[in-house]
Formats: C-alpha cells, structure tokens, sequence
C-alpha cells in the first residue's frame, strides 16, 4: 500500500476532458497539500486542449479512456496503488489540509455496533465564478453545507470502493450520489463521514443555458439511479424540497434579492430541463 512515515498512499484520480481552463489550478492546489504521500492519476477523455500536456507536468500517471466519468473514475481506481481514493473533478480546488483531515478522520476510526464502518468521507464544497449565473450557483451550494440527501461523499477507502464495484458506470452524474447510498444502505448513515475542510468548485463565466444543458444531459441516467435509490431519488428530485431548504433561510436568499430570484430562477430551469428529459427516457 505504499506507507510512507507511517502515512498511507492516496490516490487522487481525476477524469478530465478539454480542462485546460482549470486543471493546472487543480494540480497545483494537490502538490500543496499537506499531506505528502498521495499520487495522481488523470484519465483523459479525449481532450483536444493542452489538458494533457498540462497534466503531465504533475504526473505522469496520466491515461486516455471514456465514454464518460464513471468509466474514467472506475479506470484510474483500478490503476492507482492507494490504500484510499479521493475522486475529484478538474474544476476543484482543495483547501491544504483536506487530506490530512480525510486521513486523520479514517485512521483514527473506532468501530462499534453503531459505527460498523467508515466507508466515505464528505468535503463540502464552495462554488466560485465570474459573472452573475456563476454567483447564484454558489449562492445554491452554500445551502447544501451540511445536507446529507444532497452532499456526497468522495474520499473513499480502496477495500470498500471495490466491495461495491466502484462507480455505476451506466450512471452519469448521479454515480456520486449511487456509490455513497449503496455503502449507507449495508452498513448504516453512519458510515459516511465528514470533515470541515472544503474543495472550491470553479465554474468559470457561468451560463443559465449551460446549466441547464447540463441539467438535462444528467437526467438522461436518472432513471438507472432511481430504480436502486427510489426513496432519496424522490427527495432529491422533488423541486418542494430544494425549495423549502432555500426558504428555511430567507436572510440568506435575499441578502441580495436579485442575486436570490435569480438562483430561484436557474434552480426552477434546471428542475424543468431534467424533469423534461426524464419523461423523455423511456
């Protein structure tokens, strides 16, 4: 497993695809950590940017395999020497001490009936941006630190990755909430954990019709994921929910107005666009 001073490998593995806009931040923030001991792993799909030639100034565990995320994630994993796996996207930036506190948190985990297992490990995440759109997503996400039916876990130990298959590759987009339900369903909530530390997510000059798209193009899996998760599924999909979470804290929606109606406004077009796609798939 590669223990260093007594300290476990980490294996980083990021899929990226035309990410030469955000990956040398990505990389550079992970040469930073303050956890040492770790290696990454790119898996490139196909880019046709500098994505590449960028990674391999980091790394050169760097691969080529698609069609899409799951399969990338699933690949690096299986390419990767670590004790444990952190999957991170090539828009993220990690706070210093991220791995540090994964680590310390499941090395020091004490197992009991109650704590079975530590399976997962959450980092909230914190959007950043330019433009208008890309200030209303972060304004969403900020309301998502510390709930668990939308936060998912992404620091995973090896041995539990594989115990369930790793990422449902017939998944796009909901694989990261999938794998983490899986492990609560067999050994109980308790086993994702969570640490303070966060990763920021760089949106870049956000678009509404960008986010919409998206929206529409991860709904085309959503059914896949709701026929094994069809109870969180529906708290997930349920638009009331997402509202009723933003308006517990009115303060915080209109501190500034526009800025609020204007995250009310791409949240409730990215719920139509999804919902769209879903009825489409049959």
């Amino acid at each position: 497993m590669n223990i260093v001073n007594g300290r476990p490998l980490v294996s980083l593995i990021i899929p990226t695809k035309n990410s030469g806009r955000t990956i040398e931040a990505c990389l550079k923030c992970i040469r930073g950590q303050s956890y040492k001991n770790i290696e990454i792993i790119i898996v490139d799909n196909n880019s046709t940017d500098d994505t590449k030639k960028i990674a391999l100034k980091y790394t050169k565990l760097v691969f080529n395999r698609g069609p899409e995320r799951s399969v990338q994630r699933n690949f690096g994993a299986k390419m990767s020497k670590g004790k444990y796996f952190l999957f991170i996207d090539s828009d993220m930036e990690l706070s210093k001490t991220v791995i540090t506190d994964c680590i310390r948190l499941v090395e020091s985990y004490k197992v009991s009936k109650v704590h079975k297992v530590l399976g997962g490990i959450v980092i909230p995440e914190e959007s950043f941006g330019e433009g208008f759109w890309a200030k209303c997503k972060a304004l969403e996400r900020s309301f998502y630190i510390g709930v668990d039916w939308i936060e998912a876990a992404r620091f995973f130990p090896k041995k539990i990755f594989w115990e369930f298959k790793g990422y449902d590759e017939s998944q796009t987009g909901t694989e990261d909430f999938d794998l983490p339900q899986k492990i609560k369903l067999k050994y109980g909530v308790n086993a994702i954990g969570r640490i303070n530390q966060i990763i920021r997510h760089n949106e870049g000059k956000l678009s509404l019709i960008y986010t919409v798209k998206k929206k529409f193009y991860y709904a085309n899996t959503a059914k896949e994921y709701a026929k094994t998760n069809s109870e969180y599924f529906k708290k997930q999909a349920n638009p009331l929910n997402r509202y009723l979470l933003f308006f517990s804290n009115p303060t915080k929606l209109f501190k500034n107005p526009i800025l609020g109606l204007g995250m009310l406004s791409m949240k409730t077009s990215e719920f139509i666009a999804g919902g769209f796609r879903y009825l489409l798939k049959k």
